[in-house]
């Protein structure tokens, strides 16, 4: 089985252009304590997290690097389990990028997140 620290170097990349919201040390916590879910395999790896919202919920993809097939398939996975959680969709955020290849496989530019440092 593959260890959270085995992923980090497909994750700091992500990580390093979230935008400062999370540090490694805050992924950690995060998936030790269950709030963040640890999606991996050899080639690949994802943080996901669940998002209750008033009327929604939703399985938030918001770290992931590595072999795009292996993500791929990892997020299907990610989908099947996010259902069984009582998740309603699953999100992504990231570089735009990852819509190239995210539509195909069904999913669109829902909105558009912008930020200002305040």
């Amino acid at each position: 089985m593959t260890t959270l620290n085995q992923c980090k170097p497909m994750l700091m990349p992500a990580l390093d252009r979230c935008g400062g919201t999370h540090e490694w040390e805050d992924i950690i916590e995060g998936v030790a304590a269950g709030y963040m879910q640890l999606w991996c395999n050899q080639e690949a790896a994802a943080i996901t997290e669940i998002v209750k919202f008033p009327r929604k919920t939703v399985l938030n993809v918001f770290l992931a690097g590595g072999d795009m097939d292996q993500l791929l398939e990892m997020l299907e996975s990610a989908k099947h389990w996010g259902k069984l959680q009582g998740c309603d969709a699953i999100s992504m955020s990231g570089r735009r990028g990852w819509l190239r290849v995210l539509n195909k496989h069904g999913w669109d530019d829902g909105f558009t997140t912008m930020s200002c440092p305040l």
